[in-house]
Order: structure tokens, then C-alpha cells, then sequence
């Protein structure tokens, strides 16, 4: 790393991010049954059908994991809960062994002086919900704000942040419109109902977080550049139109009490009666904005059905899931938060990371791919800093080796090496660099 901590405003915040269903393993602890373990079961879904019923079993190995959180010299441990380890049935009868797993972890974050920033959900939505309708269901909103409820009333006194749902783009339109992930519907009208409903339920959370008291809460909205595949009308906007539904829809929501009208054009006759009623739930008061960025998008306009576009390969170098590798991407996104939509607020990137081929030789992983993905990334991080953005603290995506949804355990965005059938953990050369950069 040719960075460290000292390049970096005084405070900013370094720290690893990870999800429920991706490491817990969700065989365990009296955990109800989610849309990903019907997803995953479903022939063609998932490669050779894995889902995350042992995953790297952080269940049984959270204080090894909490280590070397705490030995990368991070000061913050992004995680995410699982609305059925609380909740078995999505409602009811709460699940005791659940909360006291969360209860452990936060206590043993507070412990070896992490900062403890939660997530209430990260897509593991339970199977008796899912029956109901899911995403599609308006009362997602009040279950969800009875599930946060429960967990928070736990353990919301000793969290430094808190956020109710990761990345809702994949919540409503990678879930429902592309069917890539659960519950792998292909339908416009489910998809903005999803869409709307993921953040109702967003409002109803910060509503309920905030009667109990609770502070530091934010967003976290998943972004993705999009670049004309060619210098045309016709192609500049098709990609404002991804523009629009990938990353404004939800960022207007919140922020500015409106939808993108590119996106209205298409799901408008869609939305449920009365959604333009739902702005101030959907708009509450928010202490920080987290942007999870990776990657940039090839658009080219399309003659089919709305939206119009169809992604083209881009020219520059990928990581292993196919992903161009362009750092340029997060400091327009921090720029554009910050002037557009946060307005002052701080600004977290509170995912970004790389999948790469890594391989265990000799007891060691070495992952020089990883630390210039890093770099570069920090790079235009320091970059928008300078040119007066409010931004806070980078996270890493992720801690170590994990159930890549739909990609199953084949694609490696780790840290730290996990072996899926020893469930050994290796620290790679990334994470070592990462803790030598960091050392105070």
C-alpha cells in the first residue's frame, strides 16, 4: 500500500463490511427458512445450487472472525442481521438464540474497540413473507418495522450506525425485473412495487429506529456508472435511463421526495395507488449516506420493451466476475451524492472491493490485483475529499470469502481466505498490507 492512515482526513473511518446469509450459515441457531434457500433450490438459479445453509460459519467461529477484523487494524465492522434468525416466520415468535447471536457480536465488535455498524436487512427475506407476496405486499412495511423493532430494542444502544436495507436496486430490480436474485421474478408491475415498497419499509424502519431513541442512521444505495456504448442521441439516453433507475430512483426517493421521471415513463402505471403520499415516510431525516460502488455499465439503446437499453462488454480490465475495473466511477458518484442529494451530509463508501482468482500456494494468498484495486479507488476516495466532499469512511467488501448469491462460493471477494471445506481462514497478502497501512 503506498497509503496509511495519515493521508486521510483525522477520523476517517477505515472498515471490512460482510452480509447474514453470506457467512453465518443459516442451518444453524433455530434460523426460519428464506427466499434464497427456495431461490437456491430451484434448478438453474444458483451454480450447482449452493445457498448459504453452512457458509463459512460464522455462526460457530465469531470471535476468530471478530479478530481479524480487529488485526487488519480496522476501526468499524460493517454486518448485516437476518430478519429470519430473529424471526423465524418474518412475525411472531421471536427467535431468543438470534438475538443473543447479535447480542454476542456486538458485544464482542465493543470489546476489541470496534465501532459496530448494522444493517437490518441484506436480502434474506423470510420464506412465510415471500408466500405473502414479498416485496410486491405494502404491509412489507410494517413487518419490517416490527422486525426492526425487536432486533433494535436488543441491541440498538450499543450500535455506532445503523441501516435498514443494503443496496435496495437488488432488492427491487435485480429481484424482480431481472430475476438474477430472489425471488427471480421477470415482471414490470411486481418490480415497481418492490421498488416503492423497499423504501417505504426504509422510512418505516428510521421511524421506528428513531422512536427508540436510536442515532447515527443512514441509507445505503448501491451505484452504478453508466456510460453511452456510443456518442449518440439514441445512446446517451438509454443511459441516462440506467442512470435513472440503477441509481436516481432511490437517492431522489430519499433525498428529494421525487422519482426520476426516465423511470416514471415505465413503471409509473405500475406503482401502487397513493405512492406519491408516501414521500414523507420515505424522506425522513437521515445523519449519513453510504454509497456501495463497483463497477461501470456499457449502455446502448435497445428497440425492445421499456427501458430501451442492453448492456455492451466494455473495453478495460474486469475482475473475475466480469466487472470493468473504473475508480473515475466512485468520485463522480461522491461528487454527485454530495451536490445532488446528501447535501452536506457525510458520505460513507461503505462497500467496494473486488472478486479475483485467488489461490491458497503454500499457505500463503497473494493479491496484487486487490491492493491496486484499492488504491485506485482510495485514490479518487482523497480526490473528492480535496475537492470538498464530506466523505467519512471506505469499507471494504469483505472481510473474507463468502456465498456469492446466484455465483455460489466460486468467486472470491475476501480479505481473508476461506477454504469452503475445511472452512480454514487465511489472511491474504491484501489484508496484511491493508493492516500495515492502517497501524497507528
Amino acid at each position: 500500500m503506498t497509503f496509511t492512515r495519515k493521508d486521510f482526513p483525522e477520523g476517517f473511518l477505515f472498515g471490512a463490511a460482510t452480509s447474514s446469509y453470506q457467512i453465518e450459515g443459516h442451518a444453524f441457531g433455530g434460523a426460519g427458512r428464506t427466499h434464497w434457500d427456495d431461490f437456491a433450490a430451484t434448478p438453474g438459479n444458483v451454480v450447482r445450487s449452493e445457498n448459504g445453509a453452512v457458509a463459512c460459519d460464522h455462526y460457530h467461529r465469531m470471535e476468530e472472525d471478530l479478530d481479524l477484523v480487529a488485526g487488519a487494524n480496522f476501526d468499524l465492522y460493517r454486518f448485516s442481521t437476518s430478519w429470519a434468525r430473529v424471526l423465524p416466520e418474518g412475525r411472531g415468535a421471536v427467535n431468543d438464540e438470534g438475538l443473543d447471536f447479535y447480542d454476542r457480536l456486538v458485544d464482542g465488535l465493543l470489546a476489541r474497540g470496534l465501532k459496530p455498524a448494522a444493517t437490518l436487512y441484506h436480502w434474506e427475506l423470510p420464506s412465510p413473507l415471500a408466500d405473502l407476496g414479498g416485496w410486491r405486499n405494502r404491509d412489507i412495511a410494517g413487518w419490517f418495522a416490527d422486525f426492526t423493532e425487536v432486533l433494535m430494542r436488543r441491541i440498538g444502544d450499543r450500535l455506532w450506525s445503523a441501516a435498514p436495507i443494503n443496496e435496495p436496486w437488488c432488492v427491487g430490480w435485480l429481484s424482480h425485473f431481472l430475476g438474477q436474485h430472489a425471488p427471480g421474478l421477470r415482471d414490470i408491475r411486481a418490480t415497481a412495487r418492490a421498488m416503492h415498497h423497499v423504501l417505504l419499509a426504509h422510512g418505516r424502519a428510521i421511524e421506528t429506529m428513531r422512536g427508540l431513541g436510536m442515532t447515527n442512521l443512514g441509507a445505503v444505495c448501491n451505484l452504478e456508472y453508466a456510460t453511452p456504448a456510443e456518442d449518440t442521441p439514441e445512446a446517451r439516453a438509454a443511459a441516462a435511463r440506467y442512470d435513472a433507475i440503477y441509481n436516481r430512483w432511490f437517492l431522489s426517493g430519499i433525498f428529494n421526495g421525487q422519482y426520476p421521471a426516465e423511470t416514471l415513463e415505465g413503471l409509473e402505471p405500475h406503482l401502487p395507488a397513493g405512492w406519491q403520499d408516501d414521500f414523507t415516510t420515505i424522506g425522513q431525516p437521515l445523519d449519513w449516506l453510504g454509497l456501495n460502488y463497483y463497477t461501470r455499465k456499457l449502455i446502448a439503446p435497445d428497440p425492445g420493451p421499456w427501458p430501451h437499453y442492453r448492456e455492451v462488454e466494455g473495453p478495460l480490465p474486469k475482475t473475475q466476475v466480469g466487472w470493468e475495473i473504473y475508480p473515475e466511477g466512485l468520485h463522480e458518484f461522491l461528487i454527485r451524492a454530495h451536490r445532488d442529494h446528501a447535501r452536506g451530509l457525510p458520505i460513507h463508501v461503505t462497500e467496494n472491493g473486488m472478486a479475483n482468482a485467488d489461490r491458497l500456494v503454500a499457505g500463503a494468498v497473494e493479491d496484487p490485483q486487490r491492493l491496486s484495486y484499492i488504491e485506485a479507488h482510495l485514490a479518487q476516495v482523497r480526490r473528492a475529499i480535496a475537492e470538498g466532499v464530506p466523505v467519512a469512511g471506505y469499507y471494504i467488501w469483505s472481510l473474507m470469502d463468502n456465498y456469492e448469491w446466484a455465483l455460489g462460493y466460486e468467486k472470491r471477494f475476501g480479505l481473508v481466505h476461506v477454504n469452503f471445506e475445511s472452512l480454514q481462514r487465511t489472511p491474504k497478502a491484501s489484508y496484511h498490507a491493508l493492516a500495515r497501512a492502517l497501524a497507528r
